[in-house]
């Protein structure tokens, strides 16, 4: 294993309340050191006038793998990571089979493996099939390494099944991911209801569909004692239920995206199907209320909802176009750009929100520059400029609505377990060397 310094950075690490101009050592794929002026027989690196933090988590990502690799395998998925700064992402089960067994989870975690760029942590399905009906082997997937439970992309809608996982997963501290959408409520939806979808022609999915749902997880939350994550909040209503079930000592967090935080339902006047998500993009209130919910710490993670899309199945009709659009790349740039330099979120804020918060909900030993762990870290450049270009993505799809705009902030470098996965911008081997001729600008 190498040895390398990362000198006269700064270190942000939430996780230890470091915000300082410090070294980082690196030996054994662990972190050795971080004080003033070490020296070490290392390869330096000069970190300075960048930001050095722990690699980046993103609790909420689609890798398609098994089932639509045409869309993104675990290689594609972990290679868009890295250039986002995320260096551990856990992906949800609506896979094809889906993640309801052993087989399942050990699969994708040899694909990670294989491919080397970054950690995948599995969530393993609620229900078998995702088909609500009766509850997946909890246990056997959680000792296959599931960390999580999630029928994301549907919602439980049995009552009593939502309970029983609760209960189940409380023995064993995992989270229960709940996709938030009463079915009725939302039946063939297309986008938030309101004066856009009217204006448009388009049916819309209420507020309510998600609030109703949340209401009855907390509830049901309080009486089982389970942990409760909720997956992409986006309405006020939404977050109001959450700061009083926080208020009132239950056991649950939520996550936001960076579509709910930055776009509303008018971006959708040109029918572009890339602003098609689900949950739908609501208004600028609510997008007031979620930016304030951050910043009052009711919010605890933000979160990509990467969800890559084939192009000719984007290029439908919009009533027939799948939802979802891809976020691993864009998203450390989006905050950056919109929330930091906004105003909304101090810089260690939001590292916090995508480190150390998603660390903690999934229980994973991520998001942290502590010593003696993992070596999973970023230097980010702030003052570099990411142009969104639909032919540099690493993804295999290429269904952004941001193609065409300028972020701030490009990630530099990252190392995974002590090995550098990006320097100086391209993509390395774990010997060093170039294997992708491809630059990260």
């Amino acid at each position: 294993m190498s040895r390398y310094l990362i000198q006269g950075g700064r270190v942000i690490d939430p996780a230890n309340n470091i915000d300082d101009t410090l070294d980082v050592l690196i030996e054994n794929g662990k972190i050795e050191a971080v004080g003033k002026h070490l020296a070490a027989d290392a390869e330096v690196i000069d970190a300075s006038g960048m930001i050095v933090a722990p690699g980046l988590v993103d609790m909420h990502v689609h890798l398609r793998d098994p089932g639509r690799t045409d869309e993104e395998t675990v290689e594609t998925g972990l290679r868009a990571a890295a250039k986002g700064g995320f260096t551990s992402i856990a992906c949800m089960p609506n896979t094809d089979p889906v993640t309801d067994s052993a087989s399942v989870v050990e699969y994708i975690q040899r694909q990670a493996k294989d491919a080397g760029f970054g950690n995948v942590f599995p969530i393993g399905a609620i229900t078998h099939g995702l088909a609500g009906e009766r509850l997946s082997e909890m246990g056997e997937l959680i000792q296959a390494g599931a960390v999580g439970f999630s029928d994301d992309g549907k919602c439980v809608m049995n009552s009593q099944l939502m309970r029983r996982a609760l209960e189940y997963t409380r023995m064993w501290g995992k989270p229960v991911i709940s996709h938030a959408e009463d079915e009725l409520l939302a039946r063939n939806g297309q986008i938030n209801e309101g004066y856009w979808s009217t204006v448009l022609g388009l049916k819309g999915i209420p507020s309510a569909a998600e609030e109703v749902i949340i209401a009855r997880d907390i509830i049901l939350a309080e009486l089982t004692g389970g942990k409760l994550h909720i997956a992409h909040l986006s309405t006020a209503g939404s977050l109001d239920l959450v700061k009083r079930a926080k208020e009132h000592g239950v056991n649950v967090t939520c996550e936001v995206t960076p579509h709910h935080l930055i776009l509303t339902d008018e971006n959708l006047q040109g029918y572009d199907t890339n602003f098609k998500v689900n949950p739908p993009l609501r208004t600028a209130a609510d997008i007031e209320a979620l930016r304030k919910g951050l910043k009052d710490g009711i919010i605890d993670a933000i979160a990509s909802d990467h969800a890559p899309h084939a192009r000719h199945e984007k290029e439908m009709e919009f009533d027939y176009a799948p939802f979802g659009m891809i976020g691993l790349e864009t998203t450390l740039g989006l905050i950056l750009t919109e929330l930091v330099d906004g105003g909304v979120l101090s810089l260690g804020g939001a590292i916090a929100k995508m480190s150390a918060g998603p660390s903690r909900i999934l229980g994973i030993p991520k998001g942290s520059l502590g010593i003696g762990g993992d070596a999973d870290l970023i230097v980010i450049d702030t003052n570099a400029i990411l142009e969104v270009s639909a032919n540099k993505f690493e993804s295999k799809s290429i269904n952004s609505p941001y193609v065409g705009r300028t972020l701030k902030g490009v990630v530099k470098d990252v190392f995974t377990a002590g090995e550098p996965v990006i320097k100086d911008k391209v993509f390395v081997d774990s010997y060093g060397e170039k294997r992708f001729s491809r630059v990260v600008l």
